[in-house]
């Protein structure tokens, strides 16, 4: 016993001894203000991909809710396909297409049913409304049945409608679910026989985000909300160019009445081939009136993208002639129009007349998505000479092409220092070792030039044979915290900054990772969710310099370091990163500044699975954890788990 425990004692001064030496020694110099950080610094990027809009963020339920698709019937069915007609109206000037349900030579009851996005979800207790846009084409008042079915296919709600003209006419309708389905379905059933038209069939949960009808799904937006944005980003994205020039997002066909914006493919539906998707559409209910005001709801400023008169150059890359340029042109400056004019003007009025009177105050817009070489400079430097003629106020962002180094990338750059544009969009989708490795990137960038606009990244991995969420892991969120010490500590370079893609449904998606992910009913925030929080929610006004040996940590030790102060708030967020398979101890010297507390608050993401992820089923398997720590005199000394992300919140006097 004696030699043991002398032996053991000696191991434990040799292990004391060891962590003593290895303690790495930070400054946080409070004394020394670095750059302004800027209000939009952390946003959200939205693209409709992964059934994103349709079928997520847009809480619309009804898939092909206007008959719109390629394959009119695409998501519904009725009693037989003789039992209806498609019928074109000709020289109507709203949507033309509607279904005509015939009457039956039998006692059955002829019906139309939708199937939702991979199915409706339906909240026990939760109201909704249904719309429909019908008429009786013989002028015979008919009663419909209106069932929300559960996955048993047995009713949920039901309730009954009466269509009494021959004009058409909307109906509304709430039902109240009595049980809860995560693969519903809607539907209509014309209780006599008699003909019956729909051009229009729509239903949406009571509930929705600031309980607009018609609006966001509540528990996404909610997401949204709690990251704070500085700005949202918005359409995309690729979904910006189309496979060709008439399949381009073009913003003015989504706004106004949401029944008349024509429908249109998604570029997405057919992109990739192991993952075809060929009921993906855009019904565009989600359209740039409801993205000025969703990014309103969220306090953040607007950053619409648009065409700059080029294809996707992975599909056709074809060009708009240059003498042809005026439709975008025009699409530039009527945009501003929509967003920022009086009621008096042609664009300003449409918004007012929407419901919203008051302008929306765009800032930003952006030229163009990935596009790359000459070709792109000549339609940039034309859309954005006239953007600045009339509107010098906005501030433009251009694009660096789709990678984030090679030599389109730095032609692109050399090119556009001396062109209008305010803000370069640099695109990263890299492993975790590159952005561990490139958290300095910005460090030596040239200072009072153009600024960066960091639009998307995300840290990809790939493991096979698990759960899709499972890429939105440990180990590539802890990358990406890891590479943000960099953002943030260089923002007077880097002036915005959003992960993409972000939403996912788990039964409909064509990318991967992904922000957030989620079903017919519910939602799950990934680790690299919480990185996106942990700083988007402790922005601070200015930089604080975070050095250790002189130098900032950017990798040595293993270690990442970045800080910023809220002069309102008197509070410094000190965001520190741990790579290493081991803990470290650090000891952070506090320079020129007392604290009003010597207790702080310690934030730590952690799991030491570096493949762990956050799924529907397990939504708690990574998730930020908080505890307390003390001030001695003037430093903090704290131990850094393995691989893990810690924000410190000190406040100061």
């Amino acid at each position: 016993m004696f030699k043991v425990w002398k032996v053991s004692g000696l191991l434990v001064a040799v292990l004391w001894l060891s962590a003593v030496q290895a303690q790495t020694k930070i400054e946080l110099q409070l004394n020394k203000p670095g750059p302004k950080i800027q209000p939009t610094m952390w946003g959200i990027f939205f693209e409709d991909i992964n059934f994103a809009a349709d079928g997520g963020l847009y809480a619309e339920l009804v898939k092909n809710r206007s008959f719109a698709f390629d394959d009119p019937l695409m998501g519904w069915k009725s009693y037989r396909k003789d039992s209806l007609r498609i019928i074109n109206e000709t020289g109507a000037s709203t949507a033309s297409r509607f279904v005509r349900l015939l009457p039956l030579k039998s006692s059955q009851k002829n019906f139309l049913q939708n199937e939702g996005f991979r199915g409706m979800g339906f909240s026990e207790g939760e109201e909704y409304r249904l719309t429909v846009n019908a008429r009786v084409p013989e002028g015979n008042e008919q009663e419909l049945k209106v069932e929300l079915l559960g996955d048993d296919k047995k009713p949920v709600a039901e309730s009954v409608v009466t269509i009494d003209s021959n004009d058409w006419g909307k109906k509304e309708l709430i039902l109240k679910a009595q049980a809860t389905a995560a693969k519903g379905s809607l539907k209509i059933s014309v209780v006599e026989n008699g003909s019956v038209d729909f051009k229009f069939i729509s239903l949406f949960p009571v509930k929705t985000f600031k309980n607009r009808p018609n609006g966001m799904r509540l528990d996404l937006a909610e997401k949204l909300a709690a990251l704070k944005p500085g700005f949202v980003r918005f359409p995309g994205g690729c979904i910006v160019e189309g496979h060709h020039l008439d399949l381009r997002y073009q913003w003015k066909k989504t706004v106004g009445n949401t029944e008349d914006r024509e429908t249109l493919i998604n570029r997405w539906n057919t992109e990739f081939r192991h993952r075809f998707t060929p009921d993906y559409y855009q019904s565009f209910g989600l359209g740039f009136y409801e993205y000025f005001q969703l990014a309103e709801d969220l306090g953040a400023e607007a950053l619409p993208i648009l065409n700059c008169g080029m294809a996707c150059q992975y599909n056709t890359g074809e060009l708009a002639p240059l003498n042809e340029m005026e439709p975008y042109i025009s699409d530039a400056l009527d945009l501003i129009e929509f967003a920022n004019g009086d009621a008096t003007s042609t664009w300003g009025k449409l918004r007012a007349e929407m419901g919203h009177p008051e302008p929306f105050n765009l800032k930003y817009l952006g030229i163009g998505n990935e596009q790359w070489g000459e070709q792109y400079l000549e339609r940039y430097d034309i859309i954005a000479e006239k953007v600045h003629e009339k509107y010098p106020e906005i501030e433009l962002v251009s694009g660096s092409g789709p990678s984030s180094d090679g030599d389109q990338f730095e032609y692109l750059w050399k090119e556009l220092k001396s062109r209008t544009a305010n803000l370069v969009d640099e695109h990263y989708y890299k492993d975790p070792n590159w952005f561990f490795n490139n958290a300095k990137r910005y460090d030596n960038y040239e200072r009072g030039g153009l600024k960066v606009f960091a639009g998307e990244y995300a840290s990809h991995t790939r493991v096979e044979n698990q759960d899709p969420s499972s890429n939105n892991n440990w180990l590539a969120a802890l990358s990406e915290a890891a590479f943000m010490t960099g953002l943030e500590r260089n923002a007077d370079v880097v002036q915005m900054a959003s992960y993409a893609p972000l939403l996912a449904h788990v039964d409909a998606w064509q990318w991967r990772p992904d922000l957030i992910w989620f079903d017919n009913l519910k939602s799950v925030k990934t680790p690299n969710y919480y990185v996106q929080q942990m700083y988007s929610t402790h922005r601070g006004d200015y930089v604080v310099p975070v050095v250790s040996g002189g130098d900032v940590l950017a990798g040595q030790d293993s270690l990442y370091a970045s800080a910023s102060a809220d002069q309102a708030a008197k509070k410094v967020y000190l965001k520190l990163v741990n790579s290493s398979a081991q803990s470290r101890a650090v000891s952070i010297a506090l320079k020129g500044a007392k604290t009003a507390s010597k207790e702080v608050t310690v934030t730590t993401l952690y799991q030491p699975d570096l493949m762990a992820y956050n799924s529907l089923p397990k939504p708690d398997v990574v998730v930020p954890q908080k505890s307390t720590a003390s001030i001695k005199g003037s430093s903090l000394n704290l131990e850094l788990k393995a691989q893990s992300f810690v924000l410190v919140e000190l406040t100061t006097k």
